[in-house]
């Protein structure tokens, strides 16, 4: 049991240095860009959006936006318009990923992201 809870501590400490010293960033920045496939972006732009959004948003923000933009009870499963869209970014409660958010799509919309 004692070896099994040092396991346990040396694991959560080595995931703990590889997202702090940006061993981590390929992951993460490739479960964000799979996350944008799914929604329905194209790979151009979902890989634009992915790589701005992982180097201006901290993991935690990340996190906050995958919930925020998960269906809730009677939603569908990705957003059907603007309103509803935006209504989910809110839900996020982080302005500045919501910002990030906007701006990475504007940015990589128009080719300068």
């Amino acid at each position: 049991m004692r070896k099994l809870l040092i396991a346990i501590v040396v694991v959560a400490l080595l995931a703990v240095i590889a997202v702090q010293t940006g061993a981590a960033k390929p992951v993460v920045q490739w479960r964000v860009e799979a996350a944008l496939l799914d929604s329905g972006l194209s790979e151009q732009r979902a890989e634009c959006m992915s790589a701005r959004m992982v180097d201006r948003l901290s993991i935690w923000q990340l996190y906050k936006l995958q919930q925020g933009m998960a269906p809730q009870a009677g939603e569908a499963e990705s957003p059907t318009g603007l309103g509803d869209l935006i209504k989910r970014l809110r839900r996020a409660d982080d302005t500045e990923a919501v910002a990030v958010t906007a701006s990475s799509a504007g940015l990589c919309a128009i080719g300068i992201g």
